[in-house]
């Protein structure tokens, strides 16, 4: 076995417990994709970050992504922690606030501000895509409560997800899906699952969202706050010319639920790029044998 250097950060987080666990290992390269998953498996976090060498012309630091079940191309809370935790450790220094991450996704900007030991991140999502799946059959739980004239569509930005506004806040908040339909449906669509939102004007925030995936991880089937789903949120909010907020930035809230209190902040540039960030709790700072 060898020693791995291991945090466990809490993503999305304005305290700890509150916002979307995330395991971090380091020099990682050692070991081999079957040996990670295995890791992120028992780990059973929703996901898990590996660190390896820089491969591609630009990078500043490289990271793999898994699931307890599979690897993503790129996902939110994972690629906002691990910049959070590049920079704290010490693994690079941003040049004029700059990084670059290298993912299965490809080279994503990410822009860092205030102290290098509370770093405030904001990363650039992979192009949202919206993909000309047929929905099929919808679960009826959902189906009974989305929006008037609405309909689900499936989006992808690395992970593909469906995308389903509901009615109002109350409907997101109250909603008791049917895991096993989810589930099936996902998995006839080959999508990782479902997101539904709806506005929700608050004091400290403009969106509820809820993220559910439970033919990825059985065992974490509503995630507490999914980086990527807000971000496909944000483009799909963008088309319709329906953003929250104000100049292209909004604050959305998810994972209570779930008894989490996560909050993204997503702004639309006038590019249409979907940047995601949000505080970053440190938790568990160790090693891990494997």
């Amino acid at each position: 076995m060898t020693a791995y250097r291991y945090l466990q950060l809490d993503v999305f987080a304005h305290h700890p417990g509150t916002g979307n666990p995330l395991g971090v290992v380091f020099d990682a390269d050692g070991l081999s994709t079957d040996r990670m998953q295995a890791l992120a498996a028992w780990l059973n976090l929703s996901e898990t970050v590996f660190f390896l060498r820089p491969t591609a012309a630009g990078a500043d630091y490289h990271v793999r992504i898994f699931t307890p079940a599979s690897e993503l191309p790129f996902a939110g809370h994972p690629s906002v922690g691990a910049a959070w935790a590049a920079v704290t450790c010490g693994l690079v220094q941003p040049r004029d606030g700059a990084l670059v991450q290298q993912c299965a996704a490809g080279l994503l900007p990410v822009q860092v501000t205030g102290p290098a030991n509370a770093p405030t991140i904001r990363l650039a999502s992979p192009a949202a895509r919206l993909l000309p799946t047929a929905p099929g059959a919808v679960p009826e739980a959902l189906r009974a409560v989305i929006a008037e004239g609405q309909g689900a569509e499936l989006w992808d930005n690395g992970p593909r997800w469906w995308l389903l506004p509901l009615r109002d806040a109350d409907a997101v908040r109250t909603l008791v899906p049917d895991m096993a339909a989810l589930r099936d449906w996902s998995m006839a669509t080959d999508a990782l699952g479902a997101a539904v939102f709806a506005l929700e004007p608050g004091s400290d925030h403009d969106l509820v969202v809820r993220a559910f995936c439970p033919a990825d991880a059985p065992n974490v089937p509503e995630d507490p706050v999914t980086g990527s789903v807000n971000a496909l949120i944000g483009a799909w909010l963008r088309q319709r010319g329906a953003l929250p907020g104000k100049n292209g930035s909004y604050v959305a809230s998810q994972g209570r639920e779930v008894g989490r209190d996560g909050r993204v902040q997503v702004t639309v540039d006038a590019q249409g790029t979907v940047w995601i960030g949000g505080q970053v709790q440190p938790v568990i700072d160790g090693n891990i044998r494997w």
